[in-house]
């Protein structure tokens, strides 16, 4: 998988002309990247649409047009487009109400940690999350995590051959699991893998 350059970016202008549309595409594509973990926890499967919409989203609210802050954006977001081998995710632990979240985060601890992507016949594989910065204190854990899922030569083989796929966190209390991911996620998720 490539990564973004500035020469796949539209200018402010131009993306204003775009913008509707260029949303539209994304959102419709997102679809099939997002996997809920139960009713609290999602899995936002990132790749390199993804990131150019949020790219194009900041270079436009922080209205960005010089090269070096241009740049600053693509190293931050880059790191979050799948290389081929990979699986790369924005995990998000979802409570409506602030209270009720913040009290559900301090019982937490660790638990980006124990999310998992599993090919059929394969062992199951866990995150390597937060490579970025440390979201983790004690007992407490961050709502947004981010991950990266990689898998082996043979994973992305099987992977390819139309395996099963299915996901899930083992946190004692916390635990998910979805056996297996719908199909069109699966095709979505087949896309990131060389």
């Amino acid at each position: 998988m490539t990564k973004l350059k500035r020469e796949d970016l539209m200018s402010l202008e131009e993306y204003s002309e775009k913008r509707a549309d260029f949303r539209a595409k994304v959102l419709e594509h997102k679809k099939s990247r997002n996997v809920a973990l139960g009713e609290h926890a999602t899995l936002y499967f990132e790749d390199a649409l993804t990131m150019q919409y949020q790219i194009q989203e900041m270079l436009r609210i922080e209205k960005i047009f010089e090269a070096d802050a241009i740049n600053e954006e693509l190293d931050a977001y880059n790191p979050l487009v799948p290389d081929g081998s990979n699986w790369k995710a924005t995990f998000m632990i979802e409570y409506g109400d602030a209270e009720e979240r913040a009290k559900v985060l301090a019982t937490l601890g660790g638990v980006e940690d124990k999310v998992w992507v599993q090919v059929n016949g394969f062992d199951k594989v866990y995150a390597i999350a937060d490579e970025d910065m440390d979201r983790n204190r004690d007992e407490k854990t961050s709502a947004v995590h981010f991950m990266r899922f990689e898998l082996t030569s043979d994973m992305s083989k099987a992977v390819k051959e139309n395996k099963d796929i299915s996901m899930g966190i083992d946190y004692d209390g916390f635990e998910q699991l979805v056996n297996p991911i719908a199909e069109a996620y699966r095709a979505s998720l087949m896309n990131d893998i060389q």
